[in-house]
């Protein structure tokens, strides 16, 4: 029979999994770069350039942990992970963290035995159809033939919603955002359903965008965000600060053009001094040097920054921030103070 030995209020479990987590940031610091899961390929959200360099909204915070981590955003290793294999890749440690359009659920939080240290992307499921289907909503699919990913909790609300609506569909399993743009291109379903975003993005690949329409129900509750192990307490912390930093930056006005010259000589602001290490001992309590907000904010700028740049409304995608404004702006972006 297996004992327990008792160590004041600490288990001997309890002490290994403490040693789990800190030899992840262990791990990164000797291997000399960051694993990160990423999607597939999501032009926006995570692709390889035509260089093999990935970009995108959810790569930036890769590269923001890793410039956090180990002072240098290009010490990245991307494994890119489709929705069946990425909870795998993390899971048995092929991947450090997984920055990938990943929604934050009861089940994946607690029976898959993941940490969601935060939010970078409220979002929500809709359906893309052909505008010459002539269909104006979502509820006029009874009888569609609808493209779903699989391994999804697309796929749970897609049955959800037909069945509220008493309305039938067949599926069509796709494995990636790629087959998926593929068959729905090529007639093999009627309507694409994803987040609203990943639609998005979808379509502005298209070589005619505007012969297709996003439909205007939005059937879910998608708030997207980096995840790690449990258990990986100290290195969760890390990701999730390395997140919150990029928000907390937007709001303090702290961007890539005067970040160097704020942190150069302390400001006004206690807050902003302390995110950029100039005051306290932030970087300490999370096993990093002072600097590490800096440089993870240095490296393509705050979270409004990192929007603009990748899926905003000047770009192809074209996304307006919505609910991922900052909580002064309308939006419910949010970090927790840096004190």
């Amino acid at each position: 029979m297996k004992k327990t030995v008792f160590l004041g209020a600490l288990t001997v479990a309890g002490v290994a999994a403490g040693a789990s987590a800190a030899a992840t940031l262990d791990d990164v610091k000797a291997r000399g770069k960051l694993n990160c899961g990423v999607t597939t390929g999501l032009v926006g959200f995570a692709a390889p350039d035509a260089n093999g360099v990935w970009e995108g909204f959810d790569v930036a915070v890769c590269r923001a942990v890793a410039a956090a981590v180990l002072g240098d955003p290009t010490a990245v290793e991307f494994v890119p992970t489709t929705g069946k294999t990425r909870f795998t890749a993390l899971a048995s440690g092929e991947i450090d963290m997984l920055a990938r359009n990943t929604t934050w659920t009861f089940s994946r939080d607690t029976d898959l035995k993941f940490e969601f240290v935060g939010v970078n992307y409220y979002d929500g499921q809709g359906f893309m159809v052909p505008k010459a289907l002539g269909v104006s909503s979502a509820k006029e699919l009874d009888g569609a033939t609808v493209c779903i990913q699989t391994g999804t909790t697309t796929e749970l609300n897609l049955a959800d919603f037909f069945r509220k609506n008493n309305i039938n569909y067949e599926p069509v399993p796709i494995e990636t955002n790629a087959e998926g743009q593929q068959q729905y291109l090529a007639g093999a379903c009627d309507t694409y359903t994803t987040d609203a975003s990943g639609l998005a993005a979808t379509r502005a690949a298209f070589e005619n965008p505007t012969e297709h329409v996003i439909l205007p129900e939005i059937i879910s509750k998608e708030p997207l965000g980096p995840l790690v192990r449990h258990g990986d307490n100290e290195w969760g912390d890390i990701v999730r600060w390395t997140l919150n930093a990029l928000i907390s930056a937007e709001e303090l006005g702290v961007t890539s053009a005067n970040v160097e010259e704020m942190a150069s000589s302390p400001t006004n602001s206690p807050e902003i001094n302390r995110l950029l290490g100039t005051e306290g001992n932030l970087g300490e309590m999370i096993g990093l040097e002072a600097d590490w907000a800096k440089r993870a904010i240095a490296v393509g700028g705050n979270y409004g920054e990192v929007f603009e740049r990748n899926i905003g409304e000047n770009t192809p995608i074209g996304l307006a921030r919505g609910l991922n404004a900052q909580w002064t702006d309308g939006g419910i972006l949010y970090s927790p103070p840096f004190r």
